[in-house]
């Protein structure tokens, strides 16, 4: 990939889905705002968007799929009654704070002993996991301290140079992020069950 060129802009998924697999750096819609991603066992690619962003390796990073056992080997059990919380709440929404096994790369992870995992209900970010046969790295299309950007014009003019391609789809209408709630206690990190159910359409 040729990284000095604007990034591929383009509303078909393979495109984009065939650099998730060679290992870039692209930018796609959420429920909210756009997100930079890549495959989450690419470090190299990890570390790009962490420059990107301006983001420190310590806070970790969201991973969205459009199904939760293309991460299983990253995960550790959880009780029965926990889960199947988890479980009814996705697709949608809802970011849970899962358990980690060691194997989990710490570059996804950061300073935590949990994975932040959300199995999302938006239909151009599932198809795109789909095409890629990958999860997704998935953090604010915006450097540190700036707004995220919710449109595909906004990423090029921002971050065009620093990544390989970008889904021109449209995010899915929520004003706010995603909630964030730890797996094992159920406690909201951010955001809380009205945020969530007003949302969970979208």
């Amino acid at each position: 990939m040729d990284r000095n060129n604007a990034p591929l802009l383009t509303a078909e998924i393979d495109p984009v889905a065939h650099h998730v697999r060679d290992g870039g750096v692209i930018a796609y819609p959420t429920e909210a705002v756009f997100g930079l991603g890549c495959r989450p066992d690419a470090p190299e690619a990890i570390e790009r968007i962490l420059t990107l962003k301006g983001r420190p390796a310590a806070k970790g990073l969201i991973v969205v799929s459009d199904r939760l056992d293309r991460l299983a080997p990253w995960l550790a059990p959880l009780p029965a009654d926990r889960q199947a919380e988890i479980d009814a709440s996705w697709p949608g929404p809802t970011t849970w704070l899962l358990p980690v096994t060691p194997d989990c790369p710490i570059l996804l992870r950061g300073e935590h002993d949990s994975l932040a995992v959300r199995v999302t209900a938006h239909p151009a970010t599932r198809a795109l996991c789909a095409a890629a046969d990958s999860a997704l790295v998935s953090t604010s299309a915006n450097r540190a301290g700036a707004e995220p950007c919710r449109t595909w014009d906004c990423v090029a003019s921002q971050l065009g140079a620093g990544i390989d391609a970008i889904l021109q789809a449209e995010c899915g209408g929520r004003d706010a992020p995603s909630a964030i709630r730890d797996a094992r206690t159920g406690a909201w990190f951010r955001g809380g069950p009205d945020n969530a159910a007003n949302n969970a359409n979208n």
